[in-house]
């Protein structure tokens, strides 16, 4: 069984365990606590997360599309006061694990946990048949405290599951205030079939992997992560239907007039807010008046409401 680890096991730690797909603010707020906890004993905090998806190996009919990949979960989870990020290869040997088989092996052996903080529907071991009071048997047993919390912000609840049915909606503003930060995309630029570049908008086209979330179709004003620098865009995504495209697609005209020659660069593509839906227009003419007003109107939403 694989783990990968940037974590020195020589002392105990405080861990944070849980998918933490989005790092939402629920999340977070698990983080502050586990980081006062960590202080409080004078250790490191690490949050311990799954890749895949557990549903992916034990139920992948099921498995959700993922709001973060694990690079970005990575991140977020450092920003939101990790001292370092254990992630956990959720293989099928691993599903097999009987609960206190995960707590020995894992947590309480590799991990040398000294306290225990999860979310209060956290569940774990063959077929999810562990939860929060059988964990804190466990940790009694085996020498560590454990911390239940609310995934909660502000008296709000706050999900995945609930962030993921409002990207999907195109509800981006909403879903940024749920995560605390904006949805990203990452993903490859590829050749697209060039019309923008003839209509005067030239896009970069991103090729995305099958297990990320998209947002639902529409025209977004947003930003392109070039070597981790933003750039004012205006982001499509759906299949083009004004030139009786077919496949989905996401391409991000960027507002700031440089020709950029992205093909083959890994970038993210960041959702602000969603400014229509997918329309056909009855000329090109007109298609390319909504294209000015698409800029326009990005440039405003990302300036808060100035031209450039």
């Amino acid at each position: 069984m694989n783990s990968q680890s940037v974590m020195n096991n020589s002392s105990r730690s405080t861990l944070c365990i849980g998918v933490f797909d989005g790092v939402h603010r629920g999340h977070q707020a698990l983080l502050a606590r586990g980081r006062e906890i960590a202080d409080r004993l004078g250790n490191d905090l690490v949050a311990v997360t799954f890749d895949p998806h557990p549903l992916a190996v034990v139920k992948p009919e099921i498995a959700p599309k993922l709001i973060t990949s694990i690079t970005q979960r990575s991140k977020l989870l450092k920003d939101a006061g990790a001292d370092q990020v254990h992630i956990l290869n959720f293989t099928s040997e691993m599903s097999t694990l009987t609960s206190e088989e995960f707590v020995a092996q894992e947590l309480a052996g590799r991990l040398n946990a000294a306290a225990v903080v999860v979310g209060e529907n956290f569940t774990f071991g063959h077929r999810a048949l562990g939860n929060t009071e059988i964990l804190r048997d466990l940790g009694g047993a085996y020498g560590f405290e454990v911390i239940i919390e609310p995934l909660m912000h502000d008296s709000e609840s706050i999900s995945s599951s609930r962030i993921r049915l409002l990207i999907e909606a195109g509800s981006l503003a909403e879903a940024r205030r749920l995560l605390g930060h904006p949805f990203h995309l990452a993903g490859n630029i590829e050749e697209g079939d060039k019309r923008g570049r003839e209509l005067g908008y030239p896009t970069a086209n991103l090729r995305w992997p099958g297990s990320a979330l998209i947002p639902g179709e529409g025209v977004y004003a947003g930003h392109v992560l070039i070597d981790s620098q933003p750039q004012p865009a205006a982001i499509s995504v759906g299949s083009n239907p004004q030139f009786g495209g077919v496949e989905p697609r996401i391409e991000a005209f960027i507002l700031d007039g440089a020709d950029w020659n992205l093909y083959g660069h890994e970038v993210e593509f960041e959702f602000i807010e969603r400014m229509r839906s997918q329309m056909v227009f009855p000329t090109i003419d007109q298609y390319l008046e909504q294209m000015s007003i698409d800029v326009t109107g990005a440039h405003q939403i990302l300036n808060g409401g100035l031209l450039p």
